[in-house]
């Protein structure tokens, strides 16, 4: 086949190259039919009449073009404009796509002249402010030259900063935050809570009685009335309470803030001087030049300036669901001035849309707060969701507080009968008497206030808040917060092999083109080359050739990166661009694409796993299809191979065959990655026989046959150092990892064993595992470890079919075609650094280093806030039940009605387990041992059977000591019951030793299993140790100089002593109930806890029905459309809600949470059954 020969034709000029005057000076077009105009006039609206553009003017309206739409007009107004346009004018673009405004605006030559910058070469770096002053009209004159001496110079200068006028007049690429809720408004949000309210008249009303009694009632001598004090101190108290609540939601919101903010951090590639630069995000600017590839979110808008085949998706920021085709700015507007169709021509790049094919570049003329996807982000802005555990824990606290609600109310009523039944025989004032009746209702209050367990919420928060930040520090950037809490529930890891678990820094170590072939030093084979040997061997023929092929075929480019030269783009392209630089003389890789001229892209197919390029021969004898991709995959399309030597081709034997797959299998058991290079040349293009595409272009897949073999390398990925170790910990905490890559199974196979991935289970290619039932599947699934040659769509049936058996799946990608399997999954892992912007978008967590140890950083954090919530359940619920009862008991016994904890007393006791232990046990860091147990199941009950335990083990042992003291106190210390000041004393022993039990269990909260250190690590975690010096030191202050205020009398030296010790058993107790078998333990709940189900489900009800008494019922007569759709979730353990009703929890047959909502608009009721989580369907 001569037409094959690869003898690099007679050198020839770029045919693509612009010369500048023609571009920017008068602009000069090339018609279909070979001749050329130039458009030089005074009036820039007005087209002049040519011999292939029809013999009219076409006028263009640039008043009615630009015209501010309302609302926007101060967009278009900004003082001491050095730029030809303004902001709104520049909006005008889009919003919608206007082809009459990129008229008016002179199309790209215009554009570029009014942002003084260049689409060749982008921004100057040297720029800070702008020195010269160009107008609108000479902007848009097509006669104008580029930066005239005539330009009129800017009046002011604004500083030395880089870009200071450019960022002054259009703003910088970030959204300005969300405007921070004030503390004084969150104190006001946490203040209208009604109980608070409620207890805040109570408190006054009382607060007016005591100085009543103190101002307007006689005393004796040497008496007066303390009554007051009282009031006061439950006002200071509720104030302290509202505080420190609302400082924990500003802080948390800032917490969040932050993580928004990082959230949007990522690099571009822009040009500036004529180089390439990867810069941030947010310093992008108006006029500069951007880069785009595949997997792009565009990050603002602007006009395309040039490229091949680029299709972008724009669906998330105009609705259109079909792939949009990119016209260059130029094509279109020598469309608009030859008066011809327009149908189908776009050049407009819209900010947030998703780069799907093709590559090119565009100036960027609107960021920030004036790009289409700021303007839409800056309206939708909306609060952080709440996750499935926040959600979760709220419906326990409305559980929770129901029953503290009814011991409330049941403890009122009791103590209002018995205050009615004294009242004939109280001979107390009326003043007394409404003091007692006020006693009652607050400590009723109270006692709702301490209940309600508002810190639930708060401990989830908390949690996520610590751990997020924390996450950040070890490379996990969590984009989505219920991400952090399902992970820790992990039961599966389907991870990429190249970046994650190897290092992503490919080097070509071995290759062989035609008889020669070379190795790294220490190969197996005596008569490798070096590849400095081999290299120096070649005719510079030879070398052209294969530098033609690595080169053309890249979507990867020189730039500057971290300061020093590099090439941009895929690891795998770049690695073969160094080995053309290095060793095959390639001196510019901008050089060589210059003298070829490449007619079509095809971008990577993940099907085929190959890509390719066509350029036209120099010669003009033909075209050149180059492929490069799967080295085994590509070798079965091709018959015939190049020698290298010679550049003539044969026909590719059997043996031959044989020969280069022995080759290829023994790079790939050396664990390098094999890339063939394979090509064929063509009299025409598109071939007689190809498959066309839309718009003309030659489908990849109709073309791959009858091909030259060129060459195949093996690239080395080395194992990143950790990832072995890291492996091993997943799978010793319960967790299968398995490998999902591109790779072919014997590359696959060596790294997935060098990992510990691999050991003796099933190694399938993604074509086999596609090609089987579910039923097969599912049967294959639990001992697949390596699923090699793995399309994305594999991935996504890989993931689908784990969780359909029950799995938590986590799953890695890096492409934009990794987006299905990335929201399929559970949690989904992107590349920080490799990933796309749309895997990126698609994930919830990115990982910054691209490591796999990082996903068990992750894993290990998920399940420390898991434990941290329960850590904190357990402690709140004891105090709970332990402050309710005691509070109960010791009311109804009391003569005076009094509870043995004043409601000041309990206020303190609400802070403590509310906000204190939130922040003790909620910010504990995970050791390596919390990956020493198994995953809990994905409907695992929120409070299991060893929490319970501790719960009602602790709840005992606190009310024992306290009704002991409270009952028998007097006798055991001998105190006289007649002498109130010693009560008194008994009182505050009692109160003391509740404290310092709830201090002292804290400790005992740190475990949530049955071993016995409760110390362990105490001391890397600083909140916890900082919160229990504070709580003792608040405590010990209290008691010291509390008085009247709450209720309690100085004690001495012995009774503290009685205090702390006594409650420090609850230490040792723990040791006990830890040691009571859970079976046993289980036995004995079932048994007990029926009646208090039946009691709970009745108290429900009651609540329920109590409650819709007192609402107005939407759906009324005068507003029949507003009917409030009732829900029902079911799922096994959960809770079950029906419109306003209230929960009741229990168990169902389904496998999966069921939503039903039932919706009524215009009296057609319709059914929606579906996944909460996925909405309805």
């Amino acid at each position: 086949m001569a037409g094959n020969s690869l003898a690099p034709p007679t050198l020839a000029l770029d045919t693509r190259s612009r010369n500048r005057a023609d571009t920017i000076d008068s602009y000069r077009a090339t018609t279909p039919s070979g001749s050329s105009f130039v458009s030089n006039i005074s009036n820039p609206f007005l087209t002049p009449a040519t011999s292939d553009c029809g013999s009219s003017f076409i006028s263009v309206d640039a008043e009615a073009a630009l015209r501010p739409d309302p609302g926007t007009e101060a967009d278009f107004h900004v003082e001491n404009n050095p730029f030809a346009f303004s902001p709104g004018q520049l909006n005008k673009l889009l919003n919608p796509k206007s082809l009459n405004a990129f008229r008016a605006l002179g199309g790209l030559d215009g554009i570029q002249r009014g942002l003084q910058s260049d689409a060749s070469t982008g921004l100057s770096v040297d720029e800070t402010s702008v020195r010269s002053r160009v107008t609108f009209e000479q902007a848009v004159r097509r006669d104008s030259d580029r930066f005239p001496e005539t330009w009129d110079h800017a009046t002011q200068q604004h500083g030395s900063e880089s870009f200071a006028d450019r960022i002054r007049v259009y703003s910088k690429n970030i959204l300005p935050p969300k405007k921070a809720t004030p503390l004084w408004r969150l104190m006001w949000n946490a203040y209208n809570d009604k109980v608070i309210i409620l207890l805040s008249v109570a408190a006054a009303i009382s607060l007016a009685l005591g100085f009543y009694e103190l101002y307007g009632v006689y005393h004796p001598p040497g008496e007066t009335s303390l009554d007051w004090v009282e009031g006061v101190a439950i006002i200071v108290a509720i104030l302290i309470v509202t505080l420190v609540g609302s400082l924990n939601d500003w802080q948390k919101e800032r917490a969040f803030v932050k993580l928004n903010v990082k959230k949007e951090d990522r690099e571009i590639k822009v040009v500036r001087s004529g180089k390439s630069f990867v810069i941030n995000v947010h310093d992008l600017l108006v006029g500069d030049v951007v880069h785009l590839e595949p997997g792009d979110v565009i990050p603002a808008d602007g006009i395309y300036i040039d490229g091949h085949d680029l299709k972008c998706d724009e669906s998330s920021a105009t609705g259109e669901s079909d792939a949009i085709k990119k016209t260059p700015a130029r094509q279109v507007m020598k469309a608009l001035e030859c008066g011809g169709s327009t149908k189908g021509l776009d050049p407009f790049i819209i900010s947030g849309a998703k780069v799907l094919e093709g590559v090119g570049t565009f100036l960027c003329t609107s960021v920030g707060v004036y790009s289409s996807f700021g303007k839409i982000m800056m309206s939708v802005r909306t609060d952080i969701e709440a996750t499935p555990l926040q959600k979760k824990l709220e419906r326990l606290a409305v559980a929770i507080a129901k029953l503290g609600i009814s011991a409330a109310l049941f403890l009122f009523f009791i103590l209002l009968f018995r205050f009615v039944g004294s009242l004939p025989t109280n001979t107390a004032t009326p003043n007394h008497k409404a003091s007692q009746f006020l006693d009652i209702l607050i400590v009723a209050v109270t006692i709702i206030v301490v209940a309600v367990p508002e810190g639930l919420p708060l401990a989830v928060t908390l949690a996520l808040a610590f751990a997020t930040k924390r996450m950040l520090r070890e490379n996990n950037l969590v984009r989505v917060l219920r991400a952090c809490e399902t992970m820790g529930n992990a039961t599966t890891i389907c991870s990429d092999k190249t970046g994650t678990l190897t290092t992503n820094k490919m080097t070509v170590v071995a290759g062989t083109f035609g008889e020669t072939n070379f190795a790294k030093a220490g190969d197996e084979d005596p008569k490798a080359q070096s590849i400095i040997q081999w290299a120096s061997g070649l005719s510079q023929a030879a070398k052209d050739a294969i530098v033609q092929s690595v080169a053309i075929n890249s979507t990867a480019f020189e730039g500057v990166d971290a300061g020093e030269f590099a090439f941009i783009g895929s690891k795998t392209e770049t690695a073969l661009l160094q080995m053309a630089k290095d060793h095959l003389g390639m001196q510019s890789l901008s050089e060589v694409r210059a003298n070829e001229l490449a007619v079509q892209m095809m971008p990577f197919d993940s099907g085929k796993k190959c890509m390719g390029a066509v350029i036209k021969l120099r010669d003009g004898s033909g075209y050149r299809l180059l492929v490069k991709g799967a080295s085994e995959i590509l070798l079965g399309y091709c018959d015939e191979k190049a020698d290298i030597n010679t550049l003539t081709v044969s026909p590719l034997t059997s043996s031959d065959r044989d020969g280069l797959t022995a080759v290829i299998n023994s790079y790939a058991k050396n664990s390098l990655r094999t890339i063939g290079l394979i090509y064929r040349d063509f009299p025409q293009w598109p071939p007689a026989h190809a498959e066309l595409g839309e718009e003309g272009h030659v489908d990849l897949a109709s073309v791959l046959k009858n091909l030259v073999f060129l060459g195949v390398v093996g690239i080395q990925d080395p194992v990143r150092p950790g990832v072995p170790e890291a492996v091993r910990k997943a799978q010793q905490a319960g967790v299968v990892v398995r490998m999902v890559t591109g790779d072919n199974a014997v590359t696959a196979k060596a790294i997935a064993t060098e990992c510990g991935i691999y050991t003796d289970g099933i190694i399938m290619t993604g074509p086999a595992f596609r090609a089987l039932s579910d039923a097969e599947k599912d049967a294959k699934l639990p001992k697949l470890q390596v699923l090699a040659r793995s399309s994305p769509e594999d991935k996504r049936i890989l993931v689908t079919r784990l969780k359909a058996l029950g799995h938590t799946v986590a799953v890695t990608g890096d492409g934009t075609n990794d987006a299905p399997a990335l929201k399929a999954a559970d949690v989904g892992f992107s590349m920080g650094i490799c990933g796309t912007e749309v895997a990126k978008e698609a994930s919830e967590i990115v990982l910054m280093d691209d490591n796999f140890a990082s996903i068990l950083t992750a894993l290990k954090w998920g399940r420390s806030v898991n434990d941290s919530v329960q850590k904190f359940l357990q402690f709140q619920i004891t105090v709970n039940i332990t402050a309710v009862l005691l509070a109960f008991i010791t009311a109804v016994e009391s003569e005076e009605m009094d509870p043995v904890l004043s409601a000041v007393q309990l206020l303190w006791v609400n802070l403590i387990m509310d906000t204190f232990a939130a922040l003790a046990l909620a910010t504990d860091p995970p050791t390596d041992k919390i990956l020493d147990r198994k995953p809990q199941p994905k409907h695992a009950p929120l409070i299991t059977t060893n929490m319970w335990k501790m719960i009602v083990g602790q709840a005992i042992f606190q009310l024992t000591v306290t009704l002991v003291l409270y009952f028998a106190g007097a006798k055991i210390l001998h105190y006289d019951t007649q002498n109130d000041n010693q009560m008194l004393e008994l009182d505050t022993m009692v109160f003391n030793t509740f404290v310092w039990m709830q201090i002292f269990n804290q400790l005992n909260n740190r475990r949530l299993d049955n071993k016995f250190n409760i110390f362990e690590g105490v001391h890397r975690n600083e909140f916890f140790m900082f919160i229990a010096v504070v709580m003792v030191g608040a405590q010990v202050a209290i008691v010291f100089v509390g008085g009247p205020a709450f209720d309690i009398k100085l004690i001495n030296g012995p009774q503290w002593a009685i205090c702390i010790i006594v409650a420090a058993m609850c230490i040792p107790w723990a040791v006990a109930v830890r040691l009571f078998p859970d079976p046993l333990f289980a036995r004995i709940a079932s048994t007990v806890g029926g009646p208090f189900a039946a009691a709970y489900k009745f108290l429900a009800r009651a609540f329920g029905k109590f409650g819709r008494l007192f609402k107005r019922k939407k759906g009324t007569p005068e507003n029949p459309k507003e009917i409030n759709a009732p829900e029902i979730e079911i799922a096994p353990e959960i809770i079950v809600s029906e419109g306003n009703h209230d929960p009741v929890i229990g168990n169902n047959n389904f496998d999966q949470p069921i939503t039903i909502n039932i919706e009524q608009p215009n009296d057609n009721p319709t059914i929606r059954i579906g996944d909460p989580e996925k909405g309805p369907s």
